[in-house]
C-alpha cells in the first residue's frame, strides 16, 4: 500500500526587498509556521544528559513551557547540588566521578511533567550539541557589553530559555590591552565588567562565551592570545595604529585592512594559559578560539591551558578546521567549525550543509561536534547593516532540520531583540531540538541521493529514526521511504515532527510519501522503532 500526505508547506517565492525599510522589517511568514503552540501544560524541554567534570561549578536550567507560576523538583540529584524549586536551576558541585539517574519534574496548575535527565560527572563535557546565540553575525565589531545583555534578556523574555538555548557568546571586538593579575587580554571600554556579566548571566539561568585566537591579533584587529615579546606589549598598539577600542587601524588605512599582512601570523610568545586563567576568573563557560587554518599545536596548547581551570569552559574551534586532522579535533576540542563563514543564502547553505558535513560522520560524538557555523535566521547583518535573512521560509526550514540531524551546534546569530514569530518558531520547536540534542548523538548519514533531492536518517536513543527529506530542485517533488529498507519491523507510525502530528501507521514494508517545495524539506520521525524485547516463543 502506497501512502500519499499530501503538504500544505511551502509552496513560496523569495522574499524581495524593495527598500532600506524592508531591510528592518520581517516579511510576514505567520503562514508558514508549523510549530504548534506550546501546551499551557507543563512541558520539560531541557536536554537528557549533561556532563560536568568533578568539582567544577554545576548550573543546569530545567526548560519548560507552560503557564507559571510553575514550581520544579527533583528526584535523585547527586550530592553537592541543590534546586531552586521557583527557577528550575541546578547548582552546586559534584566530587564523585560516576553516572547519576534524575527525575525532574515540572507542575503548575494544568498538571505535572517530568523528565529523566542523566547527569555525568566525569572527563567529558558538551554532551550534548551547545544551543545559544553568538555576536558575531548581528554585531560584527560593533559589540558591547550593553548589546550583549540585552541579547540575553530577549533569549529569556521571547521564551527560548524554556527550550533549552543557554549560551550567550561575544564574538570578535571585546578586546582590550592585556593586564590583571593574570596579564590576561583584558576588556576595552565597551565592556566596562565582564565577570559581572558573566555573574548576571549565570543568575538568569545563562552562560557566557568569548572569542580570541592564537595569533597577534584577531581577524577583526584585537590583539590575541600571542605577542611578539615577553612583555605582551604589541608594535602596533604602541605606534597609535589603533582606535579607542584597541582595533587595528592607521591614519592611510581606517578600515584596518592592513592587520591581515602585519598580524594575522603566529608569534614567539604565548599568553595562552594567562587568558585562560583570566576567563576562568571571570567565569566563562565557553572559548571561541579563531585562526586559519587550525593546527595542532595551538589546539593542545589552549586545551590544557582550560582544563587547568576550575570550571568547565567548552572549547570551540574556528574556522575550516583540517580534515586530515580530525582525530585531533575529536580529542582536543569540545567543536570543531567545519566551514568559513556562512551567509543567508541558499549557495552558501547548500555548499556547508550538503557537500561538507558527511566526511565528519566517524568523528561526531558526545563531547565532541562538528560544527558547521551559525544559524543565519532572524535579522543578521554583520555589524551596521542588519536585514532580515534572505532565505526564502523552505530554506529556513532546510537550514534549521540540516543542522539539527547534523548534531551541529545551534548558535543563533541574530538580534534577539527583533525575533519575529516565525523565526521564534523556527527556533522553539521542541521536537525538532530534541533530534539534535539526543543523547544518543549520532551524526544523521545520507541514506538516499538523487540529483534533485537527498534524504538523511538519524538514529535515536529511544530506538526510533528521525528521516529528513531535502527537495534540493527548484520544482515540487514527491518523495518518500519504506520503513523495512531502514531496517524497521512490524508496524510503525509516521510522525511530522515540524506539525508535531502522527500522521499515518503502517507497516515496515508500506511506502510513504509526501511533497515536498522547492528548496524545502520534509522531516519525519518513524516509532517506536524495533522493539528490545526478548521475542516470546509461541508454539506452532
Amino acid at each position: 500500500m502506497k501512502h500519499l500526505l499530501l503538504s500544505i508547506t511551502l509552496l513560496c517565492c523569495p522574499f524581495i526587498f524593495t527598500s532600506a525599510d524592508n531591510l528592518l522589517t520581517p516579511p510576514d511568514y505567520s503562514a508558514y509556521i508549523l510549530t504548534p503552540p506550546a501546551p499551557e501544560s507543563p512541558r520539560i524541554n531541557s536536554s537528557k544528559v549533561f556532563g560536568v567534570r568533578p568539582g567544577s561549578p554545576f548550573l543546569y536550567n530545567i526548560a519548560a513551557t507552560g503557564k507559571r507560576p510553575m514550581t520544579f523538583s527533583a528526584d535523585g540529584l547527586p550530592k553537592g547540588l541543590t534546586l531552586d524549586a521557583q527557577t528550575g536551576f541546578i547548582r552546586g558541585r559534584v566530587k564523585k566521578a560516576g553516572t547519576y539517574h534524575v527525575k525532574l519534574y515540572a507542575t503548575n496548575s494544568l498538571g505535572k511533567a517530568e523528565r529523566n535527565l542523566r547527569i555525568e560527572v566525569g572527563q567529558k563535557i558538551a554532551l550534548t550539541p551547545p544551543m545559544g546565540w553568538n555576536s558575531w553575525n548581528c554585531w560584527g565589531n560593533s559589540v558591547s557589553q550593553d548589546k550583549v545583555m540585552s541579547s540575553a534578556k530577549a533569549m529569556v523574555e521571547k521564551g527560548l530559555v524554556n527550550y533549552g538555548w543557554s549560551y550567550i557568546n561575544i564574538d570578535d571586538g571585546w578586546q582590550g590591552i592585556r593586564g590583571g593579575k593574570f596579564h590576561g587580554i583584558q576588556p576595552n571600554r565597551k565592556f566596562p565588567d565582564m565577570k559581572k556579566l558573566a555573574d548576571d548571566l549565570h543568575n538568569m539561568g545563562l552562560k557566557l562565551g568569548i572569542y580570541s585566537g592564537p595569533w597577534l591579533s584577531t581577524y577583526a584587529g584585537h590583539i590575541g592570545s600571542q605577542c611578539n615579546n615577553p612583555q605582551g606589549t604589541y608594535e602596533w598598539i604602541e605606534a597609535g595604529k589603533h582606535n579607542a577600542n584597541y582595533k587595528y587601524v592607521t591614519p592611510e588605512d581606517t578600515t584596518g585592512n592592513k592587520v591581515r599582512k602585519e598580524n594575522w601570523h603566529h608569534a614567539p610568545y604565548s599568553f595562552a594559559k594567562q587568558d585562560a586563567d583570566q576567563w576562568g576568573e571571570w567565569g566563562i563557560d565557553y572559548l571561541k578560539y579563531d585562526w586559519n587554518p587550525n593546527d595542532c599545536y595551538n589546539t593542545v596548547e589552549m586545551h590544557e591551558a582550560l582544563l587547568a581551570q576550575k570550571r568547565d569552559i567548552v572549547f570551540s574551534l574556528s574556522n575550516s578546521a583540517p580534515y586530515g586532522d580530525a582525530p585531533v579535533w575529536m580529542q582536543e576540542s569540545n567543536c570543531w567549525r567545519t566551514t568559513g563563514d556562512i551567509r543567508d543564502n541558499w549557495k552558501s547553505i547548500y555548499k556547508i550543509g550538503f557537500e561538507g558535513q558527511d566526511k565528519w560522520i566517524a568523528f561526531n560524538r558526545p563531547g565532541h561536534w562538528a560544527d558547521a557555523d551559525m544559524l543565519v535566521l532572524g535579522m543578521v547583518g554583520w555589524g551596521p547593516h542588519l536585514h532580515y535573512t534572505q532565505l526564502t521560509p523552505d530554506e529556513q526550514y532546510t537550514h534549521m532540520t540540516l543542522w539539527a540531524m547534523l548534531a551541529s551546534p545551534l548558535l543563533i546569530g541574530c538580534d534577539m531583540s527583533r525575533l519575529d514569530d516565525f523565526t521564534i518558531s523556527l527556533l522553539c520547536n521542541n521536537e525538532v531540538n530534541d533530534i539534535n540534542q539526543d543523547p544518543l548523538g549520532i551524526q544523521a548519514y545520507r541514506y538516499y541521493t538523487r540529483p534533485d533531492y537527498v534524504t538523511y536518517v538519524k538514529h535515536l536513543e529511544d530506538g526510533s529514526m528521525a528521516v529528513a527529506m531535502f527537495n534540493t530542485s527548484e520544482k515540487p517533488l514527491t518523495i518518500g521511504f519504506i520503513p523495512k529498507s531502514l531496517g524497521f519491523r512490524g508496524k510503525q507510525t509516521i510522525r511530522d515532527v515540524w506539525r508535531q502530528k502522527d500522521l499515518v501507521q503502517i507497516e515496515a514494508n508500506e511506502r510513504f510519501d509526501t511533497n515536498v517545495a522547492p528548496h524545502g524539506v520534509a522531516l519525519m520521525k518513524i516509532y517506536p522503532g524495533n522493539s528490545h524485547e526478548k521475542p516470546v516463543y509461541t508454539p506452532q
